[in-house]
């Protein structure tokens, strides 16, 4: 299928690629000018104006956005909005808030113009491995657009199946990728999965730190341990059942430095947190872990724990996040690329 992406970021760059390896023609527009002459030289059509893009892609125009969200991302799908045609489609593929998604939704279609949410988890390890992806929209465009899903989502691989399964399950959710339901359920779904990956996180992170202070010189000289958290991390991969992709970052990170001595502690939200817990409140739902989660990340940029230097070795693990020394804006909302 011929696809537009616009942003060109850790994973919109990456998105286009694994596309282009599976011989989708991409159209790619970024307003650094030198990301997109790099994919051009990868095989991808580079424009310079989204008023190109959208001449230079075939009816109907299918633009995948992927982009921070917040005002960029309002900014662009609207300019989108104006250029595109009746049946042509908007993907969203960031971290937009669910009840912008809906917005959008009903505001495009106003227009003809079709609007689908992705929640895409993956990071910087997707063009390898594959984006787990969470959509919204509506079930015919959807499955218009499922060339470019199954491209782009992981496959079974070697992950085994659930036997329990019922037989009108979604039989896409085995292949790493899930129409959730209307606009908005996609970016819902991602929101929560990202809610929980904080408090998954933030449990690694205790008790590896935890194990560390089991040498503290606060403790009875005779009940003191000098543990090796590489080793127990590296142990843990193997058969325990606590096993997980973010302790394999850990592990990692551990073996390359004992102390973590690159990562200072101070731990962002990407913002996706908060609004997982804005839901928990608007349902009346308990969530005391996600929630805590949450504070132990507002707390760490005050004091820093061994644990969260472990929680900043994990997020950059995944998703190549850089430590920033910065409060979080909520006007602009999540980044795109987690």
């Amino acid at each position: 299928m011929h696809i537009g992406i616009v942003g060109l970021g850790r994973m919109g760059g990456n998105i286009a690629r694994r596309l282009l390896r599976a011989g989708h023609p991409c159209v790619v527009w970024d307003r650094t000018a030198a990301v997109v002459d790099e994919l051009a030289g990868e095989g991808a059509r580079g424009v310079y104006a989204l008023e190109e893009l959208v001449v230079t892609l075939p009816e109907p125009r299918v633009v995948w956005v992927m982009l921070p969200a917040g005002h960029i991302t309002e900014t662009v799908v609207t300019q989108l909005g104006e250029l595109l045609s009746a049946d042509d489609i908007i993907i969203d593929g960031g971290n937009s808030f669910y009840k912008d998604d809906m917005r959008r939704a009903r505001e495009l279609r106003r227009q003809g113009v079709h609007y689908v949410d992705v929640g895409t988890s993956g990071g910087v390890w997707g063009l390898e491995r594959g984006y787990c992806l969470m959509i919204g929209g509506e079930t015919e465009v959807v499955n218009y657009l499922d060339p470019i899903f199954r491209t782009l989502a992981p496959g079974p691989g070697d992950i085994a199946r659930t036997q329990t399964r019922r037989p009108d399950s979604d039989a896409r959710a085995e292949h790493g990728y899930l129409h959730a339901g209307p606009a908005g359920a996609g970016h819902f779904v991602k929101m929560v999965h990202n809610g929980i990956e904080y408090g998954l996180m933030q449990a690694y992170a205790e008790g590896f730190d935890i194990l560390r202070n089991k040498n503290s010189a606060d403790l009875p000289e005779d009940e003191r341990l000098s543990l090796n958290l590489a080793d127990i991390a590296e142990v843990w991969r193997r058969g325990s059942v606590i096993t997980s992709w973010l302790l394999d970052l850990s592990a990692s990170a551990l073996a390359e430095s004992p102390d973590l001595a690159r990562y200072s502690g101070y731990v962002e939200d990407s913002g996706e947190g908060r609004w997982t817990i804005q839901a928990a409140i608007e349902e009346a739902v308990p969530a005391e872990v996600l929630t805590a989660a949450l504070f132990a990340r507002f707390r760490s940029r005050q004091e820093h724990t061994f644990g969260e230097k472990l929680l900043s070795a994990m997020r950059f693990g995944f998703g190549g996040h850089v430590e920033q020394q910065h409060s979080f804006e909520p006007a602009d909302g999540p980044g795109a690329a987690r």
